[in-house]
């Protein structure tokens, strides 16, 4: 099934009401709070969408039979079949990266590590831990890695409970226009 930007709201509303794992805010209160910093960093629409939907593997996981996982649910890898019929690779590349640039920055900022949320932290032990210096050198020079070392920083500040954002209604502007750039690429 392609879903549809409808679809993705709609997930984000009910399943991504629940909290983001031990985050003081809920999935959702991310993904918003994660788009609104790309957009006041004057990101393109592609790179907005990314930092909107970058973490609905997790949503979408939750939805399978035997739901989300503990541990590492390379989720970064299960957004990508459901998104790929409808966003271009600008959208689905930088989520697919964002853990990897956790882990490239934990490798070339040695005081990185210190600012991510005990969550991150946890998490990046299962996702493998920092780069070496060479994984790091191969990691920075693939397309769309510099933004989602972007991406992974606005991901790192979206966990305000008293941030406020704009909603969806806001949120489908960039959503159409990457819409409209995987349309085009494709006919």
């Amino acid at each position: 099934m392609i879903p549809a930007i409808d679809d993705l709201v709609e997930l984000y509303r009910t399943v991504g009401a629940a909290r983001y794992g031990t985050e003081a805010v809920t999935q959702e209160q991310h993904a918003l709070q994660c788009a609104a910093l790309a957009e006041q960093a004057g990101s393109p629409a592609p790179l907005v969408a990314a930092a909107l939907l970058h973490d609905v593997g997790h949503l979408v996981a939750a939805t399978q039979p035997g739901g989300a996982r503990p541990g590492n649910d390379l989720h970064e890898y299960v957004a990508l079949p459901f998104l790929r019929r409808l966003l271009p690779e600008s959208v689905l590349e930088p989520i697919r990266l964002h853990v990897d640039a956790k882990r490239y920055l934990c490798a070339v900022e040695p005081a990185y590590h210190a600012t991510l949320s005990a969550a991150s932290q946890r998490s990046l032990s299962l996702q493998g831990g920092a780069f070496s210096p060479q994984e790091a050198a191969r990691f920075i020079g693939r397309p769309h890695a510099r933004d989602a070392v972007a991406l992974r920083r606005w991901d790192d500040q979206a966990k305000d409970p008293a941030a406020v954002t704009p909603g969806w209604d806001h949120f489908r502007r960039p959503l159409e226009q990457a819409r409209s750039e995987r349309l085009r690429r494709a006919a």
